[in-house]
Parts: structure tokens; C-alpha cells; sequence
């Protein structure tokens, strides 16, 4: 069940191997350990996407690919998963996770008046702390979320096979 289902939404090796910008990764891409749909290939790559994503890193893709080769983990989820922070929502994550890194370290949260470049640098501190704590909370309960819902999947398939094998055949 989990797997079809990771299946349906994942784009295929083949697909990825022929597309034209991935070519240059050659033997990298037919390593079978970064297509497997298992829960340890899928879970380890829902914390690298996350944890990736939710840092304030330019190329934050190209680190996510090179975690999910170096790990051994789902290469298409772990990329997928680093969309969470977009063009769209780059603001509200990095406020957040500022604000968070701001009040860890004790700091008044500021609000806009008196920007200067020597303000924003000591802001990069309670930033890179807030983007460390969220991202690591957030990927370790991805982690635990993808663990469990394949836990959940594989125990009402077992639940279903084992009511068929109990019905009784009706005989004519």
C-alpha cells in the first residue's frame, strides 16, 4: 500500500536518468539505493528534504541530492521535500525561524526601523540558530510521520488479508 502509493506520485529513474540536465550524473544516478521505496529510503529522505529545505543556504537542491547519494536515501523525495521553502513562502519560514532563534538566545525580536547592514549581520546569528532548531525538529518528525504512516499502511494490510483468509466460502 505505502509503496503504490509513493510510486504513484514519484517520477520513475528512467525518467529521471534520460532527462537531459541530469546526464552528467551518469553512474551516480543508477545506483538502485537512491530509487528504492522502502521505509527507511523514504523516511531518512523526508529528513534530509525538510532539514534542507528549512535552512537558509542558497542551493539548498544540490546539498539535499548530495545528502540523499551520501545516505543512501530516496533521491526524488528528498528533492521534492525541499520545495517547502519557495520563492512563496521564504519569508514566513525565515521570520519564523528567526523569531524562534531570537527568543532561544534572548534577544527582542526587531521590528523594521533603523536597518542597517551591521544590524543584518548580527541577525544571522539568531536566524542560522532558529533555521538549525526548526529544521532539525521538523525533519526528525518527518521522519518519525513517514516511519509511522508505513507502520499504519503495512498493519491494515495485514488486517485485511487475514479477514479475507477468515471468510467463509460459501458453498452452493
Amino acid at each position: 500500500m505505502p509503496k503504490r502509493l509513493f510510486r504513484k506520485y514519484l517520477p520513475s529513474p528512467e525518467k529521471l536518468r534520460g532527462h537531459r540536465s541530469l546526464k552528467f550524473l551518469g553512474e551516480i544516478l543508477s545506483d538502485p539505493n537512491l530509487w528504492h521505496i522502502n521505509r527507511h529510503s523514504l523516511a531518512g529522505a523526508a529528513f534530509i528534504g525538510v532539514f534542507t529545505g528549512l535552512l537558509p543556504i542558497p542551493m539548498q537542491m544540490g546539498v539535499a541530492a548530495f545528502l540523499a547519494v551520501r545516505f543512501h536515501c530516496n533521491l526524488p523525495l528528498s528533492m521534492m521535500l525541499v520545495w517547502l521553502s519557495n520563492p512563496l513562502t521564504y519569508v514566513p519560514v525565515f521570520y519564523f525561524n528567526y523569531r524562534i532563534g531570537a527568543w532561544l538566545m534572548g534577544l527582542p525580536p526587531h521590528h523594521g526601523e533603523g536597518i542597517t547592514t551591521a544590524w543584518f549581520l548580527q541577525q544571522l546569528v539568531p536566524l542560522w540558530i532558529g533555521s538549525l532548531i526548526v529544521a532539525l525538529v521538523a525533519g526528525l518528525l518527518s521522519y518519525g510521520a513517514v516511519k509511522v504512516f508505513w507502520r499504519v499502511a503495512v498493519v491494515r494490510s495485514w488486517k485485511l488479508r487475514s479477514r479475507k483468509r477468515r471468510k467463509p466460502v460459501n458453498e452452493p
